[in-house]
């Protein structure tokens, strides 16, 4: 029997790294929780905790989900990294934030960032964990690569230099979860980290970086992707501390540092830009329409129609500001209704109520035009059936927890090729002589 790998759930949502990593009840995401999910994953603490809201829904659906796990609701800032297990693997989607830093006055080795930040509760629990886990997966909104916008790309730079001081490798790709057979676009920058004490961590060492980046790194073997036409790897050195970083990165504002797919090893990073090799099956919209009777109040009701063509339309509006100002505001024309053969548009928190919107998703059905249902939406982040459902939790708010959650398809594939990995290396590397 093989070791389970321990994992530590950090922003953990309504539970979409779990579903990814474990399955539901023992079942796959990827085929619909029909079929069997053998992993040797075992989440053995999680947390999450919603600063804005006294009511902690999330929480409270994930600890309905899995009534018997050890779950925190509480702010991670304010919990002592002594009462998280130790673990394998610590996994989380932290917010895109400003992770700009500085020297403590009292010690110039300290660090101080924005209060709230939540990037630097994991470069503590990192920090004061003894034994470190040895493998990281993260995730965020591709735009991390590129912010802030008066010094590009570098938050990233950041994010990438602790964890280097911290003795790990990073690599990362922005993946669109859509150009790889799952039924929503949605494109989000995944970051797995190697620390050097893994097998993994000095297998890169001896690899090519473009080879690991296509062929035998575990983005390559997750998700297939080729260098993009006419792009040119970028590579710079991560010099300085982290201070001198925040204070001085592409201060010549160079529009693209990171692309959206790198490594990083011992401060050395390179990185290049391609695009998805994929061929299998794909899932669209429609595959995840409900066929029973829908409620009447997803139905578009007709008098809301013309407000709901001129949101989504294209425009150009003079408009005035406070102080008299005129200017033309436009935008183009938004799908209306969505395509049904294609993989939707990226949710967002504001898909669920009446109310008409630009954003929300509208499909055209032989009863007429209705907004996508909470299960609909589920389907779209590939989450079981009724996975938000709970007393007292609205429509709206199981739309916003899916608007805030992460397509689960994409966790079980990079699961699965990590754990692949580490077993294979932990068999070649170790075998008796």
């Amino acid at each position: 029997m093989r070791k389970k790998l321990k994992v530590v759930e950090l922003f953990a949502g309504v539970g979409g790294f779990r579903l990814g990593l474990e399955g539901w009840q023992g079942k796959s995401p990827s085929s619909n929780y029909t079929q069997p999910l053998e992993t040797d994953y075992d989440i053995v603490w999680s947390n999450q905790w919603e600063p804005s809201t006294k009511t902690q829904h999330a929480s409270a659906i994930y600890e309905k989900r899995w009534p018997n796990s050890i779950h925190s609701n509480e702010d991670i800032a304010v919990v002592e990294t002594s009462k998280i297990p130790d673990h394998d693997l610590l996994v989380g989607g932290f917010p895109c934030q400003d992770y700009s830093v500085a020297t403590t006055l009292k010690n110039a080795k300290g660090l101080i960032g924005k209060k709230g930040v939540l990037w630097w509760s994991i470069h503590r629990i990192l920090s004061e964990k003894e034994r470190k886990p040895a493998y990281l997966l993260l995730e965020n909104v591709d735009r991390l690569l590129i912010s802030p916008s008066k010094q590009r790309g570098r938050d990233f730079a950041i994010i990438l230099k602790s964890l280097a001081d911290l003795g790990y490798a990073v690599e990362w790709r922005v993946i669109n979860a859509g150009a790889y057979g799952m039924p929503q676009r949605r494109k989000r920058v995944f970051i797995i980290g190697y620390h050097q004490s893994t097998d993994l961590y000095h297998e890169l060492k001896t690899q090519n970086a473009n080879s690991w980046l296509l062929e035998k790194g575990i983005m390559a073997k997750s998700f297939p992707a080729a260098i993009a036409p006419k792009s040119t790897p970028t590579d710079l050195a991560l010099s300085g501390s982290l201070p001198a970083i925040s204070e001085n990165f592409n201060r010549q504002k160079a529009k693209i540092v990171f692309q959206n797919t790198g490594l990083m090893i011992n401060n050395r990073v390179h990185s290049l830009k391609t695009v998805e090799n994929y061929s299998g099956v794909n899932k669209n919209l429609e595959d995840v329409l409900q066929q029973k009777a829908i409620p009447e109040e997803f139905y578009l009701p007709k008098e809301a129609l013309k407000k709901w063509q001129y949101l989504k339309g294209a425009k150009k509006e003079l408009r005035t500001k406070a102080d008299g100002f005129e200017y033309y505001y436009k935008e183009g024309a938004m799908t209306f209704p969505d395509y049904l053969d294609r993989p939707s548009r990226t949710i967002i928190t504001g898909e669920g109520g009446p109310a008409p919107s630009r954003f929300k998703h509208v499909i055209a059905t032989p009863k007429g035009l209705r907004r996508l249902t909470p299960i609909e939406l589920e389907r779209l982040n590939m989450f079981p059936d009724n996975h938000t459902q709970l007393e007292k939790i609205t429509n709206s708010k199981r739309a916003f927890l899916m608007g805030n959650a992460l397509v689960v398809g994409v966790v079980e594939k990079l699961g699965k090729s990590l754990e692949a990995a580490i077993t294979q290396l932990s068999e070649l590397c170790h075998q008796p002589e």
